[in-house]
């Protein structure tokens, strides 16, 4: 039978990149790691990870390996909570990872009711950006992932994972203050002339956006490449240009030097989820509950 441990050496290899980075993480030397990857190499009898100069590589049987492996740390986790639980012992810490917007209109709130509410558990946050953290949340090194899913992107896998649709966030097509689309809802085609502010090729809002453009029988010219939704209504404010902004996030922003409407002909909207294990511990259920509640409160604005 595999050594766990030696499982969960392969897994922080593939999360660092390199042997160096994941014996730092895990506080072994270096050397010490790589004994413990080649002695499980060597009772699997195949190679795990190609060793090169730029870092470790996964092979296609290291591949394999990790996918069951996170699962199993996972398992262990949920096993020693179970005991844990039946000794009266309560869980006393939560792991969230939730992207940076999440972290500026949901989580403040959340994050504060909750602490009011269950003083005796100790929070952490990390920064994840989508479609990043599910791995995270199977192996059980994080409790809780609040992430999203733009239109035209795929949802990533969740295999042995509970995913709950938090919040449906339309997007909106924002303008500087004064701009004709506040007479109306505009269609792309009307707004085919404009600069847009958008991320680069690949982030899932342009990839949302190229979609409903080609949907739509238009080409868009993006003038203004930025992922980060601050900045580019910044760039709004300032006359440079139009965007797809979640309402939440136009709900939370201050100042009055833009105009939002909806899109007309395409009802786009990013959806937002909470990720965690199939047996979550109290503080997870409580946080999800905490999280709706600020979810339908961000809507609101």
């Amino acid at each position: 039978m595999l050594d766990a441990n030696r499982v969960r050496v392969l897994v922080e290899i593939a999360r660092a990149g390199s042997i160096a980075a994941a014996a730092e993480r895990l506080s072994f030397t270096p050397s010490a790691l790589s004994q413990q990857l080649t002695k499980l190499e060597t009772e699997l009898g195949c190679r795990l990870v190609e060793r090169g100069r730029t870092g470790a590589t996964l092979t296609e049987a290291g591949r394999v390996l990790l996918e069951h492996g996170e699962r199993v740390l996972g398992e262990l986790r949920d096993a020693e909570a179970a005991v844990r639980a039946v000794s009266g012992e309560r869980a006393d810490r939560l792991s969230l990872g939730a992207f940076a917007s999440a972290g500026k209109v949901l989580l403040p709130e959340a994050l504060a009711v909750f602490g009011h509410e269950h003083p005796h558990v100790r929070l952490s946050l990390s920064d994840i950006e989508p479609p990043g953290g599910h791995d995270l949340v199977t192996s059980g090194d994080l409790d809780l992932l609040i992430t999203h899913r733009y239109p035209g992107v795929p949802p990533p896998r969740t295999g042995g994972l509970h995913r709950e649709r938090l919040l449906v966030d339309p997007l909106m097509v924002t303008a500087p203050a004064g701009h004709p689309l506040a007479d109306g809802d505009p269609s792309l085609a009307e707004l085919a002339d404009e600069d847009w502010i958008c991320g680069a090729p690949g982030i899932h809002n342009r990839v949302s956006l190229d979609a409903a453009a080609e949907a739509a029988g238009v080409r868009l010219r993006v003038a203004y490449e930025t992922r980060d939704y601050e900045v580019a209504l910044a760039l709004i404010e300032a006359g440079m240009g139009v965007a797809l902004l979640p309402r939440s996030i136009l709900g939370a922003a201050r100042g009055d030097g833009w105009v939002a409407r909806p899109l007309r002909g395409a009802r786009l909207a990013r959806e937002i989820y909470t990720v965690h294990r199939r047996r979550p511990t109290e503080p997870v259920s409580a946080m999800v509950t905490t999280l709706r509640r600020a979810a339908a409160r961000a809507l609101a604005r």
